[in-house]
């Protein structure tokens, strides 16, 4: 099994100017045993968006038919894209040291990066986040699902 880190950055709950907005697509939901197809953010800065960033992923396994129906990104999509390693590396020398933010990123997204930074380096992702599914959840009282 491979080792996942713990969370290394401090989650906030207050507005920033500058920041970094990603979200993951992936082979599932386990970050034991799922790898991610995508990779996707901006960046902002004074509010505004400055910078993007996007890349498909090998995930050197097989993409099951039920997630492509969820993401869209098959097999074929995937097979000249770089692995992982390459792909995490080029995302957090564009990330840098800003917050991150996403929707349910420290229950899912951010445990693949920690656990895959963790494995190929020995390296701990220090960015502070943010995530919007808390907001959610006292914003919008009541519902079934905050996907």
């Amino acid at each position: 099994m491979p080792l996942l880190a713990d969370a290394c950055g401090r989650k906030l709950n207050t507005y920033l100017p500058d920041y970094v907005v990603f979200d993951l697509e992936t082979t599932g939901t386990s970050c034991y045993s799922d790898a991610v197809v995508e990779i996707s953010a901006v960046k902002v800065k004074g509010g505004s968006v400055v910078d993007e960033f996007t890349t498909l992923v090998n995930p050197e396994r097989h993409i099951p038919g039920f997630v492509v129906g969820i993401h869209g990104i098959s097999d074929d999509m995937v097979k000249d894209s770089p692995c992982f390693r390459e792909a995490l590396s080029d995302f957090l020398d564009f990330a840098g040291d800003e917050v991150f933010v996403g929707h349910n990123i420290q229950s899912f997204d951010l445990k693949f990066l920690y656990r895959d930074a963790q494995n190929y380096w020995g390296k701990t992702i220090g960015n502070d986040y943010i995530d919007t599914l808390s907001f959610a959840r006292k914003v919008l009282k009541g519902l079934d699902h905050y996907r």
